[in-house]
């Protein structure tokens, strides 16, 4: 669901920035450190729109590729620890059922 709603607002933020680049299509002055450049202002917006989302859309690839890395040492650690221990989810979940159906006949009092 939250996939939907950010693809929602971004095709909201999309629309409003086209919106706004077609109505100033004046040409503007634009000073690049080694000059100046004479070019419609609705390019200059959209140009600026589209490196934001380049430079977004990276970082989220870069996060994306962290989490991934971090995910992949944990469970190699989750996989020596078992081993290490002996540990497997199946005997803890025999465990804590052993457990409840002790509580249980200890809560009910003795069998005749």
């Amino acid at each position: 669901m939250k996939i939907q709603w950010s693809l929602i607002a971004a095709l909201l933020f999309a629309l409003i920035t086209a919106v706004f680049a077609v109505i100033n299509v004046n040409p503007v002055q634009v000073n690049l450190l080694f000059g100046t450049v004479d070019i419609p202002l609705i390019l200059l917006i959209i140009g600026c729109s589209l490196i934001g989302g380049l430079i977004v859309g990276a970082f989220g690839i870069y996060r994306q590729y962290q989490m991934q890395k971090e995910i992949r040492s944990l469970a190699e650690q989750l996989i020596h620890i078992r081993e290490v221990t002996g540990y497997t989810p199946e005997m803890h979940a025999v465990d804590n059922q052993l457990e409840e159906e002790q509580k249980e006949e200890s809560k009910e009092g003795p069998k005749l």
